[in-house]
């Protein structure tokens, strides 16, 4: 079941949901050729804040996150390398708060969705 026009908007098993809307393919493609999908469940005005999920396949790309932006990992495995050279390994379970101007690497190991909010 999905509400999008509620004063709530949402999405009823979102971990499953498969009414996703083609997002293209990732840009700046180190290696493979990421491709996503998507279903937005709420912007705001100026785009602040912003939710949805997010479901990209395997690859690796350069990232920059231009706002914080919570995620919650619900399916699949990724990497993600900070150009410090930190890593944060993400797999179904896993929360990450990328923090604005967060800088670096992505790489999907496995088909990934993630229940993301951008502030």
């Amino acid at each position: 079941m999905t509400d999008l026009a509620s004063s709530a908007p949402h999405i009823h098993a979102a971990s499953h949901y498969e009414d996703l809307r083609d997002w293209g393919a990732q840009p700046e493609p180190l290696a493979g050729a990421s491709h996503s999908t998507g279903r937005l469940l709420f912007k705001g005005p100026g785009n602040v804040p912003e939710t949805g999920i997010w479901v990209c396949t395997p690859g690796r790309w350069r990232i920059c996150v231009p706002r914080d932006e919570f995620c919650h990992f619900v399916a699949g495995r990724a990497r993600y390398t900070a150009t410090t050279g930190e890593v944060t390994e993400v797999r179904a379970g896993t929360c990450v708060l990328f923090p604005a101007g967060y800088a670096g690497e992505a790489e999907v190991i496995e088909t990934i969705r993630n229940i993301y909010m951008l502030a």
